[in-house]
C-alpha cells in the first residue's frame, strides 16, 4: 500500500567487521610489537577480527596521515609513537594535526632511555660525563636519527647541562652500535632493550635512565635526576588513536578493552622483558600526555636551533 513508510534498520553493533591497527614504522619496534599483541587479545575479547598492517614512511607520518583521513568509525586506529608529538616541530607542514585531527583511545606504553657511554671515556656518573664533555669539545653522540626520541633525549640533557656535542645520526639505533662499541662515538641515548645486551657485556657503560624511576630492567642504574639532573624525563613512548569524530561509545568500548588487553598476564611478561613498561588509563589520560610533549619538545627543539625539515 502506498504511504507506508519502510522499515527502519537498526545499526549492527560495534564491532561488525575487521578492525584494523595502523603501524606508521617497520615490524619489530615497541609500536610494532605492542599493536600485535593487542590485536591478539581484542579478537577474543570484541569478537571480531583484528589486523595489524605496517605503514611507515616519512618518519612515521606516512601511516599516520592514512588514519587521519580515514572514517571515524572506529575500524580503522593508528598506533603512535613519541615522534607523534616531536614531529609538529621538526616539519615546516605536516599533513595532519597530531591533536585536532585524531579521538585519543589509550596511552599504552612507555620505554625508558639509557645514556651509555664508550668505556674509553672515563666517567662513571653523569656529573663526570658533563665534567668531561665541557673539557671535550668534540664529544660526539649517535642517534638513530634527526629528531628521534633518542636525539631529543640528548638535546633536552645538552639544555640542562649547558654542554656542546656533535650529534651523528643513524638509521636506527642498532645501525648507531658499531661506531659507539668501537669508540668512534662517545655515548647514545638508547632505549633498554636495545642497548641492554652491551650493557651486559660491557660494551658500553650506562649511566643512567632518563625516566623519573629506576627501570625493572636495570635497577641498579640511577634516573637522571638521582645523578642531579632535577626534571629531567624522556623516553619514547606510545599510544593508540582514532579519527577525530569517532563516537564516544566506541573510543570507551575500545579504550576498555585495550586496557584489559594491557594488562592481561601474558601481555604484560612480553613486554616487561623488552624493557617496555605499560600505561594504560583513560583517553583524558593520553590527550593530556600528548599535548604536554608537544609543548615540552617544542621549547627543547627551538632552544636547540633545529631547524624543520
Amino acid at each position: 500500500m502506498a504511504g507506508l513508510a519502510a522499515p527502519a534498520h537498526a545499526q549492527a553493533p560495534y564491532p561488525s567487521q575487521t578492525i584494523k591497527i595502523v603501524v606508521p614504522a617497520t615490524p619489530g619496534g615497541a609500536i610494532d610489537i605492542i599493536a600485535r599483541n593487542v590485536a591478539d587479545k581484542l579478537q577474543t575479547s570484541l569478537r571480531q577480527s583484528v589486523v595489524v598492517e605496517n605503514r611507515p614512511g616519512a618518519a612515521n607520518n606516512l601511516g599516520t596521515d592514512v588514519v587521519a583521513k580515514s572514517p571515524p568509525d572506529g575500524y580503522t586506529l593508528v598506533i603512535v609513537a613519541s615522534s607523534h608529538a616531536t614531529n609538529k616541530h621538526l616539519y615546516k607542514s605536516l599533513p595532519y594535526d597530531p591533536v585536532g585531527d585524531f579521538a585519543p583511545i589509550v596511552f599504552t606504553h612507555v620505554v625508558p632511555l639509557v645514556l651509555a657511554i664508550h668505556p674509553s671515556v672515563p666517567a662513571k656518573t653523569v656529573p663526570e660525563l658533563v665534567a668531561w664533555i665541557k673539557a671535550n669539545p668534540q664529544a660526539t653522540f649517535a642517534s638513530s636519527g634527526k629528531g628521534s626520541s633518542l636525539h631529543m633525549a640528548a638535546e633536552l640533557f645538552k639544555s640542562m647541562t649547558g654542554t656542546t656535542m656533535l650529534h651523528v645520526p643513524y638509521r636506527g639505533s642498532t645501525a648507531a652500535h658499531g661506531d659507539l662499541l668501537s669508540g668512534r662515538t662517545h655515548m647514545i641515548f638508547d632505549t633498554i632493550s636495545a642497548i641492554l645486551p652491551h650493557v651486559q657485556s660491557g660494551g658500553v657503560r650506562a649511566l643512567a635512565v632518563t625516566t623519573t624511576t629506576r627501570s625493572p630492567s636495570l635497577p641498579e642504574i640511577p634516573t637522571m635526576a638521582e645523578t642531579g639532573l632535577a626534571g629531567y624525563d624522556a623516553n619514547t613512548w606510545g599510544g593508540i588513536l582514532a579519527p577525530k569524530g569517532t563516537p564516544a561509545e566506541i573510543v570507551t568500548k575500545l579504550n576498555g578493552a585495550i586496557n584489559a588487553a594491557l594488562a592481561a598476564d601474558d601481555v604484560k611478561a612480553k613486554l616487561t622483558v623488552l624493557g617496555i613498561e605499560i600505561q594504560g588509563g583513560t583517553p583524558e589520560r593520553f590527550a593530556s600526555y600528548i599535548q604536554a610533549e608537544i609543548d615540552k619538545w617544542g621549547k627543547v627543539v627551538a632552544q636547540a636551533g633545529i631547524q624543520p625539515d
